[in-house]
């Protein structure tokens, strides 16, 4: 593939809040871009890109999907990503992969609570992203609103290209400031026919304003058009979008445009926008790798003749098999090939390439740099391994996955369930490394982690449609953290005669709590690099990181502590490394249980969206859960109310919040913090909070 044919490739995401239209508007691309001849509707449970039985059941994405298309000449590699908190997984996959992004709001709600998650996601990848203010059609849409909300909630520099053409139910067309031009979308054909022409003349000052802001921004990213702004010279359209182009892919302004894809209007001006703005896999941050054991890190250039180095971002059970995606940084993959996972050291065979159009497959016997597809045969290949030829071994760097909040139990219910109910969770886990299952030492009861109540509801479902396994479940269960509220220094020596070997240890350390969301920070006295053999030096701090996942109270990972290895003496002689290891992990331990530990819960922010007459009731409903109101927007008709609230006080929320809004109201969250556990959670487990540091952050 020669760099002309990379220079038009395009691999976006689209992200947003749940329900701000995101389907709908990989729907319409689909159609557009000739993929589809009819559009499907998320309500009717028809979407190409919502496949799965639970997303078409509940009318939300939960899976990120894969489609390609062209536009023009132009290759789109698309991945539509949920909006729900509890599949945020999903979007950390895609948005790791992804050269650019869609960010979509609604015109009526603006930036959202799971927006600001989702755009920090794309800033920590600095992944480029246009903006489409959606719902322009909607009662009380406001594109003022969500251009102030993304200045100020998003620090972006919202860039508008286009004015709309009448708003509410009077939404027609845009005008493109730059052509001068307004477009309308023809009602007769499902938008396929534009209707340009230049501009009414009554949008002439308005035009001129938006512009002279464009060319003001486009001369940060040109001298040229700086100089001839400023001696009053005409600039091209051409220089400034290329200017344009130059900062939207440094991540420093965000172009917006107007849509409203349920009534098919803005999506084919959107699709320029992606051509002219969005980076193609040469225009990116190249990717950066090193090799598996040198570990001196590298720049992997987007390159066919380079060796092959590819990311594995998701894996799925297609079938009973594994299909495996992949993101394609370097070289060539052919089907056949015999692969390095450069992390475990393991080798692997691929079986068949595809280019995945959602849950359809089209074979392909190669793919090259800058290439999105799915290969299968990869027996042992999960989520975040690298794959590379092995004269040639490279490791890129993995993902980080969020930390599951909720636990339930489940038992099968018959002889036959028992017997598959291992093999499937296994399964799931390889798709979704948010998931996790382990066994409830007490009570030997199988125990599902995900990230909220709907990711556990979809699992349990999927068990039964999809595998054909019945379970009990029961009540879910909050996961906490453990920490300390007192700070302890502790000398802990471990003496003891093990396979006929006196193995020695002493260990002195310190421990102190600190301000919530700090982790846990590890400190090694310097003096030990000299003092202790380089082995053990190098295995002390993958070992306090181990003893930090089981805390002493109930065994929840550890989190706000300072851990400090004051000293660790040292006999040539007696001391060994299993004696050192031994008297660090009980040091710890004994340590946390005699230092004031206790226990901090999740809590959610929340906002939720109610009638303006059931404001009151709503607000009283949350006080008395515990919830801590942060504010009130009101909109035309509606209030959207912000508030913290504990997790555990929000299962079942949804019944209680639908009957004191009489059905009309709804409620999103995403995680905000760990906090102090209330009382009545403390004395469960015979614990007590100290005077003075209850609630703190």
């Amino acid at each position: 593939m020669s760099d002309d044919s990379l220079s038009r490739i395009r691999n976006i995401g689209i992200i947003s809040h749940i329900d701000a239209g995101k389907t709908t508007i990989s729907e319409r691309i689909l159609f557009y871009c000739g993929e589809i001849h009819k559009m499907g509707e998320v309500h009717d449970g028809a979407a190409t890109m919502d496949w799965m039985d639970q997303e078409q059941k509940r009318g939300i994405t939960i899976t990120a999907s894969a489609t390609h298309c062209h536009w023009h000449d132009l290759q789109i590699n698309l991945i539509d990503t949920p909006g729900h908190i509890d599949f945020t997984i999903e979007v950390e996959r895609s948005l790791r992969v992804l050269d650019g992004a869609i960010a979509v709001f609604s015109a009526v709600e603006g930036v959202q609570p799971q927006s600001e998650s989702v755009w920090r996601q794309a800033d920590r990848y600095q992944v480029p992203r246009i903006c489409l203010i959606n719902k322009m059609d909607r009662t009380g849409a406001d594109y003022q609103k969500v251009l102030h909300d993304l200045t100020e909630k998003l620090a972006a520099r919202p860039l508008l290209l286009q004015l709309p053409l009448g708003i509410e139910d009077q939404f027609n067309g845009v005008i493109d400031v730059l052509s001068k031009q307004q477009i309308l979308f023809s009602t007769e054909d499902q938008g396929c026919s534009l209707q340009i022409e230049d501009a009414d003349p009554v949008y002439t000052e308005e035009i001129a304003r938006q512009r002279e802001q464009i060319t003001e921004a486009a001369a940060d990213f040109d001298e040229g058009i700086l100089t001839d702004f400023l001696n009053g010279q005409p600039i091209s359209n051409q220089r400034l979008i290329a200017a344009l182009r130059t900062g939207t892919i440094a991540g420093k302004i965000t172009p917006v445009l107007f849509a409203s894809a349920l009534r098919n209007k803005g999506i084919q001006p959107l699709l320029d926008a992606v051509d002219h703005f969005l980076p193609s896999p040469l225009d990116g941050i190249p990717a950066s790798g090193c090799h598996p054991e040198k570990k001196s890190k590298q720049t992997i250039p987007c390159n066919p003749k380079a060796p092959l180095c590819a990311l594995a971002f998701k894996v799925v059970a297609d079938e009973g098999r594994k299909l495996t995606f992949l993101r394609i940084y370097s070289g060539r993959l052919h089907a056949g090939d015999q692969l390095l996972i450069s992390n475990r050291m393991q080798h692997e065979k691929v079986a068949r390439l595809f280019r995945m159009h959602a849950h359809k497959r089209e074979r392909i016997a190669e793919a090259s740099a800058g290439d999105i597809v799915a290969a299968s045969g990869l027996k042992s290949v999960i989520t975040g391994d690298t794959l590379c030829k092995e004269d040639h071994p490279l490791l890129l760097e993995g993902l980080d996955y969020p930390e599951p909040m909720v636990s339930l139990a489940v038992e099968p219910k018959g002889v036959d369930d028992r017997d598959k109910l291992t093999l499937v969770l296994e399964k799931l886990q390889w798709e979704d490394p948010s998931f996790q299952v382990k066994e409830d030492p007490d009570t030997g009861q199988t125990l599902l982690t995900g990230m909220g109540e709907l990711h556990l509801e979809v699992i349990i479902a999927r068990l039964e449609t999809d595998f054909g396994i019945q379970v009990n479940t029961g009540k879910p269960q909050v996961v906490y953290r453990e920490t300390l509220q007192q700070q302890i220094d502790r000398r802990e020596i471990f003496e003891q005669e093990i396979d006929g070997h006196l193995n020695l240890g002493e260990v002195h350390l310190r421990i102190k709590p600190l301000a919530r969301l700090s982790g846990v920070e590890i400190e090694i006295s310097p003096h030990l690099a000299e003092q202790l053999p380089q082995d053990i030096f190098t295995s002390l701090i993958p070992l306090i990181e181990q003893a930090c996942q089981s805390g002493p109270i109930a065994g929840y990972p550890l989190t706000d502590l300072h851990i400090s290895i004051l000293d660790i003496p040292y006999d040539s002689v007696k001391t060994t490394a299993r004696g050192i290891h031994a008297a660090l992990q009980l040091g710890i331990v004994k340590a946390m249980r005699t230092a004031a530990p206790t226990l901090l819960e999740p809590v959610r922010k929340l906002e939720i969206t109610t009638p303006s007459e059931h404001t009151g009731r709503v607000i009283a409903s949350l006080q008395q859960k515990g919830g801590q109101v942060a504010g009130i927007l009101t909109l035309t008709d509606q209030d959207q109310i912000r508030a913290d609230i504990p997790l555990t006080r929000i299962f079942g929320y949804m019944t209680e919040l639908r009957s004191a809004t009489k059905g009309r109201g709804s409620f999103t969250m995403e995680f905000s913090h760990f906090d102090q556990a209330p009382q009545e959670t403390l004395h469960r487990f015979n614990l007590s909070p100290q005077p003075g540091r209850q609630g703190q952050t």
